[in-house]
């Protein structure tokens, strides 16, 4: 059975993306500079200069398979969340982000032919750790973040609901 080129590209992307998203030594710098990337884009913030954070898995959706990635803890107090890499191959991919106090910091988002989609509460601060680029695609406008990927032939979207 031959493949087709269509398919070697899809997994060869894919292969890409996983390499991209496996640990390395130098994770806990990649760490703090992606941390340091967002407290700067802030600009103001209650985190002071070595701010502790959690951090939230998503996962890599290909052909509409994966899963959604969700930070649903309220706290009374701001929290600090580092979203890892989101990777979107053909398929729609959906994170929430919705606690009111969260200061959530996106690394990287990658969508081929696919749907990215960020619901984040309105009281929720968003940062990205660099700027994106779309081909063909459409990286939807937010007045606190913007380009937030890599979009080809695909959208990325942010929907701000206060419930």
């Amino acid at each position: 059975m031959k493949s087709s080129k269509k398919t070697n590209s899809i997994v060869t992307l894919l292969a890409f993306c996983l390499a991209l998203s496996a640990p390395t030594l130098a994770l806990a710098e990649e760490v703090d500079s992606s941390i340091a990337a967002c407290l700067k884009a802030w600009g103001e913030h209650p985190f002071g200069k070595n701010p502790q954070f959690k951090t939230l898995d998503t996962s890599i959706t290909v052909l509409g398979m994966g899963s959604t990635a969700a930070d649903t803890e309220r706290t009374s107090s701001p929290s600090l969340v580092l979203i890892k890499p989101i990777f979107n191959v053909a398929g729609e991919s959906t994170v929430e982000l919705m606690n009111p106090n969260g200061w959530y910091c996106m690394r990287t988002t990658v969508s081929l032919l696919g749907k990215v989609s960020v619901r984040a509460h309105c009281k929720a601060q968003l940062a990205a750790t660099s700027d994106g680029a779309a081909v063909r695609g459409n990286n939807s406008e937010n007045r606190s973040i913007k380009n937030l990927g890599v979009t080809v032939i695909g959208a990325v979207s942010i929907e701000r609901p206060c419930s």
